[in-house]
């Protein structure tokens, strides 16, 4: 028996969520390699990646349709400034123990998902929700009140991420042929990086060693997968829910 859209929403969104929420244990392993170089080999490895998945469900189809679309493209563009930001960003927190600032950053995303579904979607919180997003705020007070100050870096996570799902919400196409135009739009400027890094003496896509190789492959992956995720939540569901 199909699931509901609602009940597959969810279910999408907790495997999203519960993906990321193991992230900063595995690229702490990476903290020699500098996070730009992780970010541009997050965008490669990830976008051969989709590129399997789309070849193997023969589903290239739908990716020219996305490509006959202006408006969409643009707007999976502003997509994948968004979420590389984010990666940059959150990238530079591991390498530099900011852990629990980052950590407060996605804590605060949801708030800003209800926030852009209120005011840009106008969508509709019922009286639980509302018991949800108050008992969310007193936490994201407590959290504050404790770290004595609210970091810029989680202000710009919670931005960047919480504008990068209103976008992507908006863009009817789905999760995996959006993902590779994501990652695609990302690779000009990573090669751009990786030419200037490379004559700079820094190594971004040679020199590492077997392990290092290994984790980077795997990063693109991992990067792929709750990224995916997401994306079918949020087709699924309303902003203010995927936030919950």
């Amino acid at each position: 028996m199909p699931l509901r859209p609602a009940t597959s929403g969810i279910l999408f969104g907790l495997a999203a969520y519960s993906m990321w929420g193991v992230f900063p244990l595995f690229f702490r392993q990476l903290a020699h390699v500098s996070p730009a170089a992780i970010l541009c080999n997050r965008a490669v490895w990830g976008c051969l990646f989709v590129t399997i998945l789309l070849s193997l469900g023969r589903q290239w189809g739908k990716v020219l349709v996305a490509f006959r679309t202006p408006r969409h493209l643009a707007r999976l563009a502003l997509a994948a400034l968004l979420v590389g930001s984010n990666w940059l960003i959150f990238l530079w927190a591991v390498a530099n123990q900011q852990v629990v600032a980052s950590s407060l950053g996605y804590f605060l995303t949801p708030l800003v998902n209800v926030f852009l579904g209120l005011v840009v979607l106008r969508e509709r919180l019922n009286r639980l929700e509302w018991w949800a997003v108050g008992l969310a705020l007193l936490a994201v007070v407590n959290e504050v009140v404790s770290l004595g100050r609210l970091p810029w870096l989680s202000l710009c996570l919670a931005g960047t991420f919480g504008c990068y799902g209103l976008v992507r919400k908006q863009v009817p196409v789905d999760a995996v042929s959006g993902l590779w135009l994501e990652t695609l739009a990302m690779l000009p400027i990573c090669a751009i990086y990786a030419v200037w890094a490379e004559r700079a003496g820094h190594a971004v896509f040679s020199g590492h060693d077997q392990r290092t190789w290994l984790l980077l492959i795997v990063a693109g992956i991992i990067t792929a997968l709750p990224l995916m995720a997401f994306a079918a939540a949020t087709r699924r569901l309303n902003l203010a829910s995927v936030g919950m």
